[in-house]
């Protein structure tokens, strides 16, 4: 289903061009996760990307936990982080943490300092952030920038040593308060933090900051090519600065792509999270979230995301792209590989009053019509059967051709069923269907007196397996002009506005609980199977039990998306 190659890829062109100028040897590309939460479909992308690319090329990469922020991180988030790259089909050449290089780092800012390209400041973060200066407005420069080298040393020293409080003292790069850039005017590189550390236990009480470290860490591990979405790419003056400021012996570089936005999908992992605190969804691997593990339960498979991926390319451009697309490679993918049957979500009994009492016919079923090499499968037909409620109207509209009193239709895999009578309860709810059936028309026997225009499907009642149907819609509501409001991967701030929580969609989950197919009983949690006339669906591997399946609706059946030509 995968490709060799992709739509647009300008990094692709940049590498081939580094190798044949010489300028490096080997490709070495990084996925570098903050293990503070789970992955999600954005970051799927830049998995497919630095992965690909290193392999395209002869290369590697290594899976990299940017944990720089204890205050956030958990080892729950790192096994996750592990599992998700290698359910997508990709494997590391070295697993690495920011926190192997914490001491390096360390003796690199002692560096800036003695070369007066760093110094220890009192200022709070509120009052830092206050002189930063505007877009049109240069900033202030703080009034502890000129201590001297031996003071600066001598208080970071301090800070190592634990003997000041979390805020009170901070670490800056000392390079340009007036530089039109933001990102240069002397960001803070080091901060005060006495947390434990999953990694380092309580070794360190300072901890450096994202935008020093990651350089740092590339051109420790000889990074040849630093991938990273667009948001960064002003930030590249300073990843340079580091680079060449801290004398490494390496010079990789950041080269920056468009990121995945998709239609209706929250990508902000501040969001998601939220969304976990507050109980709205069913943890990180919900099916209505787009974590790779929400994906995963909910029944999407790699070589769908892989494929998805692909197509929307790497290019400089922000762009949203419809979830429709998502969709469409899922059942691409499902749709030769999942045996088709039959379950009713909303089940209305059906009796068929010309059908022997105790008598069950067991008839042949194909299990995959696209694909003959899945076989068939033996169903039971009997005297009474569910069928949906929706296929049975009293007083149906024109072009309505299932049930109603006296039309026939047929049952797929069985006979022509013609509805006489029904009864309804005191609310006037229709509860039950008497119908007869033309024994002639049993399928596959090439019969051929008359047509009906309708085709309804069914399960018989007594084999029957009760079970479980979770039915989803996107987790938010759609906006008039979503594209502009494409989330930023990096928040400048750690508040949640919580009035996002007003765009969740009500109605994101439908549960049913109906009947499927008697060899539905052995279903195992992730079989996947395409239920006639309604969609995909997963057994969800969190809530099944043993002869008690909870099916997640992957996809609908069908979808007006095209790919474009």
């Amino acid at each position: 289903m995968e490709k060799p190659s992709t739509p647009s890829n300008f990094i692709k062109n940049v590498i081939t061009d580094d190798l044949e100028s010489g300028k490096v040897q080997k490709v070495i590309t990084r996925f570098p996760p903050e293990p503070n939460g789970y992955l999600h479909i954005g970051h799927a992308k830049a998995i497919w990307i630095n992965f690909t690319l290193a392999q395209e090329f002869g290369g590697s990469t290594n899976l990299r936990f940017d944990d720089t922020n204890p205050m956030k991180e958990d080892v729950e988030f790192v096994k996750s982080i592990e599992e998700d790259v290698k359910w997508l089909g990709y494997d590391w050449a070295e697993k690495r943490f920011a926190s192997d290089y914490f001491e390096e780092m360390y003796k690199r800012a002692e560096l800036l300092i003695q070369k007066g390209k760093a110094y220890v400041d009192d200022q709070s973060a509120d009052q830092i952030r206050e002189t930063r200066g505007t877009l049109t407005e240069p900033g202030q420069n703080s009034p502890y920038r000129d201590r001297s080298v031996e003071e600066n040393l001598e208080l970071f020293h301090k800070m190592r040593a634990g003997e000041f409080k979390d805020g009170e003292k901070v670490l800056r790069a000392k390079i340009d308060m007036s530089s039109p850039n933001i990102n240069l005017r002397d960001p803070v590189i080091y901060r005060i933090a006495h947390v434990a550390h999953h990694n380092t236990g309580d070794k360190w009480c300072i901890y450096p900051m994202y935008t020093f470290a990651h350089p740092l860490e590339d051109a420790i591990e000889g990074i040849t090519h630093s991938l990273c979405s667009l948001e960064f790419e002003d930030q590249r003056p300073f990843y340079d600065w580091v680079i060449a400021e801290c004398e490494m012996e390496s010079t990789p570089h950041q080269y920056e792509f468009g990121r995945l936005n998709v239609a209706q999908t929250l990508t902000s992992k501040r969001k998601l999270k939220l969304l976990v605190d507050e109980n709205i969804v069913d943890g990180w691997d919900d099916p209505r979230m787009p974590t790779i593990s929400g994906l995963r339960r909910r029944g999407y498979t790699p070589e769908a995301i892989r494929s998805f991926v692909y197509e929307t390319g790497i290019s400089k451009s922000q762009g949203l792209i419809d979830l429709q697309m998502l969709e469409h490679f899922v059942r691409e993918d499902l749709k030769l590989k999942s045996p088709r049957t039959m379950a009713v979500l909303k089940p209305l009994k059906v009796v068929i009053t010309n059908y022997p009492e105790g008598q069950v016919e067991w008839l042949e079923a194909e299990n995959n019509t696209e694909n003959p090499e899945m076989g068939s499968r033996q169903i039971p037909f009997s005297r009474e059967i569910y069928i949906e409620q929706d296929d049975f109207m009293e007083n149906p509209p024109n072009k309505y051709f299932r049930l109603f009193p006296g039309n026939e239709v047929r049952l797929k895999n069985a006979y022509f069923i013609k509805c006489n009578d029904f009864i309804k309860d005191e609310d006037g709810n229709v509860t039950e269907i008497h119908c007869t059936y033309d024994p002639e028309t049993k399928s596959g026997t090439g019969f051929t007196g008359r047509k009906v225009k309708g085709t309804i499907h069914w399960v018989e009642a007594s084999h029957s397996v009760p079970a479980e149907f979770r039915l989803y819609e996107p987790l938010i509501k759609p906006k008039e002009d979503e594209a502009a409001e494409a989330e930023e991967a990096v928040e400048e701030t750690d508040k949640v506005e919580k009035s996002f929580l007003d765009e969740i969609n009500p109605n994101s989950i439908e549960i049913l609980h109906g009947f499927v197919e008697p060899e539905m009983k052995e279903a195992k949690p992730q079989d996947k199977f395409q239920f006639f006339r309604h969609g995909y669906f997963n057994v969800d591997p969190k809530y099944s039990k043993p002869g008690e399946p909870v099916f997640n609706l992957i996809v609908s059946m069908k979808s007006s998306f095209q790919l474009p030509k």
